[in-house]
């Protein structure tokens, strides 16, 4: 086996699930590499080392650039808040380091693309975190639309609604409520939870062509914790917008975090000449699926149970009928990462991938100002 050392950049939620994916991957996944938990980073030294002890890891930096600039680190991986991720993923391509980042890519397209020039000019392997991809259900559907199941689609509708954020007493800033904090998140639940829903719809649909979108901040002003001072709130806490994909299909997004009921409903819908698909994160390992060409008396949804052998990733993991979650699509996304490592192939979604999105997420944010349709910008090949 070849050895990859980790160096992990942020102790936070998503901290702890690459961290999970670190440790479980050789359990179940024979691979030609192997990942080591070589150093944790985090400014809290205290909150590093608690890390550290809980999760294995080695050793113990609080700043970044002093990781990257360690000869005995392979991988960077980026768990960082998004205002973070250009910076220290620039720095990475530019030491040689491979890297994982968490999504969304970055703050804005324009930072976006500068990581995508920084990743490519290095030649570095590079990953972004969309993990919905690698749910099994997930992967099944982007199995049967290209086998061409569905026919031509005519429909895509998505949604991912949360309630956390309802209390006007809840305040912004800080480690665990930055995500409320436009100068550290960049957006609310645009590139928070939609992100995740367009990442998936340009895997499985191809690309979007334009977009309108409407947003809305509930509270205005909340109290943000390193200042202590009550401040204007700059992120959206509900978005929804219609869309144009390239191959004309019409498509409605909708995120809120102030959905009452609701703590993470990511849903979609894609509807097809010949099949339609749905798939719902609180019953992950089901796939629902329609075909219009079954005979007339049996024709009617059913409801796929993806846990066999012979479904994606199933066949590492338990006996058919015993289903994953969550956590193992991060073990699913680490285990193709190092396999394409190991074939000279690329996995995706690349920072490349990631930009699409991106643009996505601006054209959206720039749609809910104008409140026009927006065309969302391309990527240009890398030369």
């Amino acid at each position: 086996m070849k050895t990859i050392n980790v160096g992990l950049i942020g102790c936070g939620f998503m901290g702890r699930t690459h961290s999970n994916a670190h440790r479980r991957l050789g359990n179940f996944f024979k691979l030609e590499h192997q990942t080591v938990l070589k150093a944790i980073c985090d400014f809290n030294e205290e909150k590093a080392k608690a890390f550290a002890l809980t999760w294995g890891f080695e050793s113990v930096e609080t700043d970044w650039r002093k990781l990257i600039a360690r000869e005995d680190i392979d991988l960077i991986e980026i768990a960082a808040p998004n205002n973070l991720h250009a910076e220290i993923a620039v720095a990475a391509a530019k030491a040689g380091k491979m890297i994982i980042c968490e999504k969304p890519l970055a703050m804005d397209g324009k930072q976006g693309l500068a990581m995508v020039k920084a990743v490519e000019k290095a030649g570095v392997p590079n990953l972004v975190s969309y993990n919905y991809r690698r749910i099994p259900a997930v992967t099944l559907a982007k199995n049967l639309i290209d086998e061409g199941r569905l026919g031509r689609i005519f429909h895509y509708r998505a949604k991912f609604l949360q309630d956390w954020t309802i209390s006007k007493d809840l305040p912004q800033g800080g480690d665990a409520l930055w995500r409320l904090d436009a100068k550290v998140a960049g957006s609310g639940v645009t590139g928070d939870l939609l992100a995740h829903c367009i990442d998936t719809a340009l895997w499985l649909n191809g690309d979007m062509d334009r977009v309108n979108a409407m947003t809305e901040t509930f509270i205005k002003e909340r109290k943000h914790n390193l200042t202590g001072k009550i401040e204007k709130v700059g992120i959206d806490d509900a978005c929804a917008f219609l869309a144009r994909f390239a191959n004309g299909s019409l498509a409605t997004f909708e995120s809120t975090r102030y959905a009452r009921g609701h703590k993470a409903l990511y849903t979609f819908e894609i509807n097809g000449e010949h099949a339609s698909i749905a798939w719902d994160l609180h019953d992950l390992h089901r796939l629902q699926y329609f075909d219009h060409r079954d005979p007339g008396i049996l024709r009617g949804w059913r409801s796929i149970h993806v846990t066999d052998g012979d479904h994606p990733y199933m066949g590492k993991w338990w006996v058919p009928g015993l289903q994953v979650g969550y956590e193992h699509s991060f073990v699913h996304q680490l285990a193709d990462f190092l396999e394409g490592l190991a074939n000279n192939k690329t996995t995706g979604p690349t920072f490349r991938d990631a930009l699409a999105t991106q643009y996505v997420c601006d054209a959206v944010l720039k749609s809910a100002r104008t409140g026009r349709w927006e065309k969302v910008s391309k990527i240009r090949q890398s030369s």
